[in-house]
């Protein structure tokens, strides 16, 4: 784990102890490079300009946590969300990525040597504006139209080359995009994702070109739960095994719905072996 990505984790405890406020949606991002988080100054002017432009965010201001000059954005996901669950083959609402931990999953898949990221379940499509940030080839794969449009409008003042495409992820055929040595990041939590990420491991792995040559990031869980089927591999124990996929990475990084919990989520690199 990459000393970014765990001063990512130390930066959300410690910011978790000091907010004393009660958006619904809380980003920390700091202001400029340090010792502690050495992101490229540029890349963070980028991050910065995502968050100042997405109407998701109301309010923001500074703050000092660990010596470091950081800017919070408060936020209201709640129309989001109810946009994203209104379609019949919607697989999971959304719930954005940790800012700071899209980074740091795009700048991990880039360390990896993967060429391309694909986001599929995309949202407001910050995972793949991050691999566009760090150098890769983005596709960004949203159903929702809305949130699609909200993508769109983040992207107007900014110089972006990431595609947005809007379309069901599980119907589309991967021949037709430019694609080498992709990573693939497929959005749920294994108990409302595995029909989602299954259709798409299912179908990337059907291409003899892309079988051997691609990533599937999953997002994983920490939390136990007696109702499911396998706790190993962080919940998709079942699915690694179905595809014979094996563990290459795995990140520990915060994220909106474990703001306020002792633990984080673990996205896990998988590729098929």
């Amino acid at each position: 784990m990459s000393l970014i990505s765990k001063n990512i984790v130390k930066l959300k405890e410690e910011f978790v102890k000091i907010y004393d406020g009660n958006s619904h949606v809380q980003e920390v991002l700091p202001i400029k490079k340090t010792e502690f988080l050495p992101i490229d100054d540029e890349h963070l002017s980028l991050l910065h300009k995502f968050l100042e432009n997405n109407p998701i965010y109301y309010n923001s201001f500074e703050i000092k946590i660990f010596g470091t000059m950081c800017r919070v954005f408060e936020g209201d996901l709640n129309q989001f969300w109810i946009d994203s669950i209104k379609h019949d083959t919607s697989y999971a609402p959304f719930y954005p990525t940790w800012m700071l931990s899209a980074y740091a999953l795009a700048l991990e898949s880039k360390n990896n040597g993967f060429l391309e990221l694909v986001d599929i379940g995309s949202g407001d499509g910050r995972i793949a504006f991050c691999g566009d940030v760090v150098g890769l080839h983005s596709n960004s794969i949203e159903i929702d139209g809305s949130l699609c449009s909200l993508q769109e409008n983040i992207l107007q003042n900014m110089l972006s080359n990431f595609s947005i495409i809007n379309e069901d992820a599980t119907k589309i055929d991967y021949k037709t995009i430019k694609l080498v040595k992709p990573v693939f990041f497929i959005g749920g939590l294994p108990e409302n994702g595995e029909l989602l990420a299954e259709s798409i491991i299912k179908n990337i792995l059907k291409l003899p070109k892309l079988e051997k040559n691609s990533c599937f990031a999953l997002t994983g869980t920490h939390a136990e739960k007696t109702s499911a089927k396998n706790q190993s591999d962080f919940g998709w124990g079942v699915t690694t095994k179905k595809f014979n996929l094996k563990i290459i990475d795995i990140l520990d990084l915060p994220t909106y719905w474990t703001m306020e919990q002792p633990f984080n989520t673990p996205y896990i690199f998988t590729n098929y072996s």
